[in-house]
């Protein structure tokens, strides 16, 4: 009898170990531009620095084989016109629709050129339910302070053992 109750438990791991990780659908990052010149001359380089960030890290995720990256191409311009922070579940239903298990919005806020903080929220799509969030302060506006900031948040919150797993 206990070799039997070995034997299921070591195939149910086996199991999950050779399981399909989970399907994520990551969004493009929206920006709070509150900063001086924003408010006068807009975000310009703020919005390629999101289109960056957002494609890093899809593919630091992917790369690390935990999670299946979904093509959001169908349903960007929707999320797009969206506030994903303020829609009430849009993002959730959008995910869905691409049939994402999890997805990761994400928000930089401005303050000023020197005081930037850049967030990242993990949700499962079926219940809604927060699964983790990770909050990075950077100083510096510039692509190498955002990149870093990104892999410092990937490395060490994201893929973090025990981080956040549902």
């Amino acid at each position: 009898m206990r070799a039997l109750i070995c034997f299921a438990v070591l195939l149910l791991t086996a199991s999950a170990a050779f399981a399909d990780p989970p399907k994520l659908a990551v969004f493009d990052f929206e920006l709070i531009d509150t900063s001086l010149p924003g408010e006068f001359y807009g975000s310009r380089p703020e919005e390629a620095r999101l289109l960056l960030i957002s494609e890093q890290l899809r593919k630091e995720l992917a790369a690390s084989g935990k999670f299946q990256m979904l093509d959001i191409a169908p349903v960007r311009d929707a999320a797009r016109k969206a506030n994903l922070q303020a829609c009430g579940g849009c993002d959730l239903k959008l995910a869905s629709e691409l049939g994402a298990e999890l997805e990761i919005t994400g928000l930089v806020q401005k303050v000023s050129n020197l005081i930037i903080n850049l967030n990242i929220y993990l949700r499962d799509v079926k219940t809604g339910q927060m699964v983790a969030a990770a909050s990075a302060d950077m100083r510096g506006n510039t692509d190498e302070s955002w990149t870093r900031t990104m892999s410092y948040l990937i490395r060490n919150r994201l893929l973090a053992p025990n981080y956040g797993r549902p």
